[in-house]
């Protein structure tokens, strides 16, 4: 990645206590688009305007646009692999597709600085977009999720983490940006608790109190550890995840709100075809037979520079290289090839 690459979004930061993730659809109406790209100039000063007053809670928020919505609101050029979230399907495990235009991905080790963010970029967009899901999430003890295994333990970290997740020169124009993916998940506590520790063990690939990965000719194949691995000659591909556990005790709502950065959706959608099909199919991650999507988006992440100069239509053609046009390669539409780890790699 040059030096001269754009600034990212706060896509790489250290570990919250609080988040909010808020999708939201864009309102009929011809009006709504240049109020929602003036706003999109507006993002950083809200930031800034709340988290000045706590410094020490580092206060971000990464915001990021779905396919439909980048056609809309922004055109041409396009990030060269932003598509609608790919539904994935095998018997009754089904990684559903559900509406999304905008993505919020607010973090502070405060919910309260996350809350006033939250109500004042919403303020600002009014009635052009609709909410359609907010979940405020929370950090569980020693980094665990409701499950109460470790999360996020193979998380990239420095450098890797940076190269794992913000695009490069395989699409210039859209360097510094990222890809995101989110879910939204229910867990059957009660089943899972009646599990045996062994059991779950088994299930996820670790050791529930340690954090240990189980031994090579223990873990099964299906474990949910397993099937999140992708190799590639010898390499292992890395996504970043900033899960988060949330719930309603009264409802008996027991979730994980499942996000996953990469520099292409093709790692995302790789492990979803794992889990919910199996490696080999119908080998499938048995955490599903507890857990239940209900909801997936993709969405597109531009750099914070993009992002600030999107308040004017087809801004992002200025982002064009000054030598070339874009040398990104799109694969046929239901491809999941991953490329080369290099960091010249090609996407889908």
């Amino acid at each position: 990645m040059q030096d001269s690459c754009p600034e990212p979004q706060a896509v790489v930061t250290p570990v919250a206590t609080s988040a909010i993730f808020i999708v939201a659809t864009i309102n009929p109406g011809g009006e709504h688009a240049s109020t929602i790209r003036n706003w999109c100039g507006d993002v950083a000063a809200f930031v800034r305007a709340v988290g000045t007053r706590a410094p020490s809670a580092q206060l971000s928020c990464v915001c990021g646009f779905g396919a439909h919505a980048w056609e809309a609101l922004f055109g041409d050029p396009r990030p060269a692999n932003l598509h609608p979230f790919r539904e994935v399907r095998a018997g009754n495990r089904v990684a559903v597709s559900t509406p999304g235009d905008i993505l919020l991905h607010l973090r502070a080790s405060r919910m309260d600085l996350c809350f006033e963010l939250a109500t004042q970029l919403l303020d600002r967009l009014g009635d052009a977009v609709k909410v359609v899901d907010e979940v405020h999430g929370f950090r569980n003890f020693d980094m665990r999720d409701i499950t109460g295994f470790v999360d996020g333990t193979e998380n990239p970290r420095g450098r890797d983490a940076t190269k794992s997740t913000i695009i490069g020169e395989e699409d210039p124009t859209f360097a510094g940006g990222s890809y995101v993916l989110v879910q939204k998940y229910l867990h059957d506590m009660q089943g899972w608790n009646a599990l045996p520790v062994q059991t779950q063990e088994r299930i996820i690939g670790r050791r529930k109190l340690s954090d240990i990965e189980l031994e090579p000719d223990v873990k099964p194949s299906n474990s949910h550890s397993s099937l999140t691995t992708l190799d590639e000659g010898g390499d292992e591909i890395k996504i970043l995840r900033d899960n988060m556990p949330f719930g309603r005790v009264g409802e008996k709502e027991f979730g994980t709100y499942f996000i996953g950065y990469a520099r292409s959706p093709a790692p995302l959608e790789q492990m979803l075809e794992n889990m919910f099909v199996g490696r080999p199919p119908g080998n499938y991650d048995r955490l599903l037979d507890f857990s239940r999507a209900v909801t997936g988006c993709l969405f597109f992440i531009p750099s914070a520079d993009m992002l600030d100069a999107l308040v004017a239509p087809g801004a992002q053609a200025a982002f064009l290289p000054a030598a070339a046009a874009p040398d990104a390669t799109v694969h046929e539409e239901g491809s999941l090839n991953i490329g080369s780890l290099k960091e010249k790699r090609q996407y889908e």
